[in-house]
């Protein structure tokens, strides 16, 4: 048997992480992408855009004579066992983590990686390579060092590396019989005040007693179990705790298709897609998240003071992420270009209005929540919606941020419609029948309008925006914002075209009229998420089942997804993983399971 060959960029990942810093490894246990000191920032580990043989940006640890490897998470967390066998037998077994656990009445979530390795058989011999990246991937960073640690100097944060492994072993990259479990600590440029070998043990023991205990208190369908938890863990490491705040996938640049130039910066906080982020969660109970969430949307209600509200904004609540385009690295499988930033920043996206409302109103009616909502939050949240009445006929980029193309989209018309409903009903609760009176008006205005302007009466369905006969497949959340019942015939006409005009395959399109960079050329995965519930809206769990069954085999060995899959081939494409994905997932899968009850 010959050694196995070095992995090609791949976005078959596996995360880890702590709602402070997260990491993505490959297949052979190799360290490929993390940012510090936060998630949008400076990568420290960049060889996932370093072409295919980076010279740095990478924490490995190699097996001589590698023949064969295993890799999972240990159940219920995201603590990843990586094992490697070479090919006379010997094989040695990897632990990654980010440590999080309760410690001093807080939780314990640094901005530290723990990693083990420890012999299984025979006599391996191993090399530690650490060569973090500086400046976007423009240089491996600089190194001084003591007795038992590395420091590395990376653009904006120096990461130390406490260890019981001989530090020369690691600075000279050499290969060395593997006797004894050797445990490392990369994290903040600090001492490190007990032993290394217990300490990481200990943390790793309590990080995922951590884990396993928050799995515990969410509520899970009975069918496709895995797949829910794996994607609600996954969607938690999207959440940067610090702020409330959710990105929307880890990564930047992975294109949407190969040489699309669709290369963008998801690192940041949409609120569309931390809305639909919180709703999924909310259906599994993970209210911890839902809550923290609240409290990032309620500084925003305040930033933006009754005005101008962008799509999407900094984890620590920054307005300013202006686009730029770095060269210092070469690209995903080298293709550029590769984005810091995000132009959608800038953009007219109406929808954002009724994405604050839907999410915020769950505090006036949830007794779990330690901070519930207040009479002062409703008027504050009423200013949003004064914003969504005023926007909800005008112009804009819509959900899928066109850069060239503006019109009223129907989404965004029926998000304002939504924030406007979800106003009166909360006026309502709180006991103020003239706010409550007000809003009502205001929702019927907005839906009178929507339906005379995008009605298309010849083919009695809907379109994508005021005056328009163009699909997408936004059109399907009309029934599940409450705008349409899935039965009503202009709904169920509007379904039949967009499975007509866009469903390619098993995978639904987001649109397939050219738009600023051609016509698509792969599916959006979480369309085809909305199109397996409006499925099941129509009675058809059959088909539904089948599609969704398929989404589930497209995953990554992690249990994952990304953005967009292409035809023919299956391959996953654009950022990862990616919480939109994600969601689709713990939706379809609540719809399409059996009951609990089933089981009796």
């Amino acid at each position: 048997m010959t050694a196995l060959p070095p992995l090609k960029p791949s976005v078959d990942l596996a995360p880890i992480g702590n709602c402070s810093i997260s990491a993505l490894i490959d297949r052979r246990g190799r360290y490929v992408w993390a940012c510090a000191p936060r998630i949008d920032g400076d990568p420290v580990f960049s060889a996932l855009m370093n072409g295919e043989d980076p010279d740095h940006g990478f924490w490995s640890i190699e097996l001589e004579g590698l023949r064969h490897v295993s890799q999972a998470y240990i159940r219920n967390t995201p603590v990843l066992r990586t094992v490697l066998t070479a090919e006379d037998g010997a094989s040695v077994e990897i632990i990654d983590f980010a440590p999080r656990h309760p410690k001093h009445s807080r939780t314990y979530r640094p901005l530290a990686f723990g990693r083990t390795v420890r012999p299984l058989e025979g006599s391996p011999r191993i090399t530690v390579r650490l060569r973090p990246s500086a400046d976007w991937g423009a240089r491996r960073a600089g190194t001084t060092h003591g007795s038992n640690h590395i420091r590395y100097l990376c653009a904006d944060v120096t990461l130390r590396l406490t260890t019981d492994c001989p530090v020369s072993h690691i600075l000279d990259e050499r290969t060395f019989r593997l006797e004894n479990p050797l445990s490392f600590f990369l994290g903040p440029d600090e001492g490190y005040d007990q032993e290394v070998g217990p300490g990481v043990a200990a943390t790793l023991d309590r990080t995922v007693a951590y884990w396993k205990n928050w799995v515990r208190t969410l509520y899970i369908p009975l069918d496709y179990q895995d797949a829910v938890v794996r994607s609600a863990i996954t969607l938690k490491l999207c959440a940067f705790e610090e702020t409330g705040a959710i990105v929307a996938a880890m990564t930047t640049s992975v294109p949407e298709f190969p040489e699309s130039g669709r290369n963008w910066d998801y690192r940041y906080c949409w609120v569309r897609d931390a809305y639909y982020t919180v709703r999924a969660l909310n259906r599994l109970g993970a209210v911890d998240i839902l809550e923290n969430y609240l409290v990032y949307l309620r500084n925003l209600v305040d930033q933006s003071a009754g005005g101008h509200v962008q799509p999407v904004y900094g984890v620590g609540l920054e307005e300013d992420i202006d686009e730029r385009i770095v060269t210092s690295v070469a690209g995903y499988r080298g293709m550029e270009p590769v984005r810091v930033g995000n132009q959608a920043r800038e953009h007219l996206q109406h929808d954002v209005y009724g994405q604050i409302v839907l999410p915020l109103v769950q505090s006036f009616y949830d007794t779990r929540l330690l901070r519930p909502g207040t009479l002062d939050d409703f008027y504050a949240l009423e200013k949003v919606g004064e914003r969504a009445f005023a926007m909800h006929d005008q112009v804009d980029a819509g959900l899928w941020e066109f850069r060239t193309i503006a019109r009223v989209h129907t989404y965004s018309s029926v998000m304002c419609w939504a924030a406007c409903d979800r106003l009166a009903k909360a006026a309502d609760h709180l006991h103020l029948p003239d706010r409550a009176n007000t809003w009502a008006q205001r929702a019927a205005i907005i839906r009178e309008r929507i339906e005379r302007e995008t009605f298309i009466p010849e083919e009695g369905r809907f379109g994508a925006s005021f005056g328009g006969d163009e699909l997408d497949a936004s059109l399907l959340q009309m029934v599940d914002l409450g705008f349409l019942e899935p039965t009503d015939p202009r709904q169920v006409a509007t379904f039949n075209a967009i499975e007509r005009d866009l469903k390619k395959g098993p995978y639904l399109f987001r649109y397939v009229i050219p738009d600023d960079f051609g016509e698509p050329e792969t599916a959006f995965n979480f369309c085809t998420f909305w199109f397996i519930e409006a499925l099941h809206q129509n009675g058809r769990d059959e088909e539904a089942r089948e599609i969704f069954e398929q989404m589930l085999s497209r995953r990554t060995h992690a249990g994952l997804l990304s953005e967009d899959i292409s035809l023919g081939d299956d391959e996953l494409w654009g950022n990862y993983p990616q919480t939109y994905s994600l969601v689709g997932i713990i939706n379809c899968a609540i719809l399409l399971s059996r009951s609990w009850t089933d089981v009796r």
